[in-house]
């Protein structure tokens, strides 16, 4: 008889054993899930903290409208992916193109030959007409333009 009891005393300390580590799992998994929450809060907090800082240097408009009255020293409009438009160049903004390649071209020193012919499908070209600018664009292949190239992104030099 003593070893049938022994052996249900035995059964039913191991039920107890088991809820004791079923315990450590709910206090921990719930510690756990609280953390991720805050971690999760905070992150959101820094980000929108630190997309909402800009840098002091002019303006920056990232869609590729702009009124020609907002158009200044500093004003930068376009794209901010410099892996597709890696190709740049400073000079004056002209109309027209050549031989029907490009709508506008940059009037740099050097003469004609010298000039990139510039084409835009995400930045209206028109509201920097006699400006100084940089811009950044793709390189495409031409048969008249000596350079013609893909804008993305301008920013005003002077």
């Amino acid at each position: 008889m003593d070893k049938k009891r022994n052996a249900q005393e035995h059964l039913v300390q191991s039920p107890k054993i088991s809820q004791g580590s079923k315990s450590m799992n709910s206090i921990f998994t719930k510690n756990l899930f609280i953390l991720l929450i805050i971690a999760v809060v905070l992150g959101g907090m820094t980000g929108f903290i630190l997309s909402s800082r800009k840098g002091s240097s002019g303006n920056t408009v990232t869609s590729g409208t702009i009124d020609s009255s907002r158009v200044s020293k500093g004003t930068v409009v376009g794209s901010d992916n410099t892996k597709i438009f890696k190709d740049t160049s400073v000079g004056a903004l002209k109309g027209g193109g050549i031989n029907g390649e490009g709508q506008f071209h940059l009037v740099r020193p050097g003469g004609v030959s010298q000039n990139v012919y510039l084409t835009s499908s995400s930045v209206d070209l028109s509201k920097f007409l006699g400006k100084k600018i940089k811009v950044w664009g793709e390189t495409q292949k031409a048969q008249y333009a000596g350079w013609l190239m893909d804008v993305g992104r301008v920013e005003v030099v002077e």
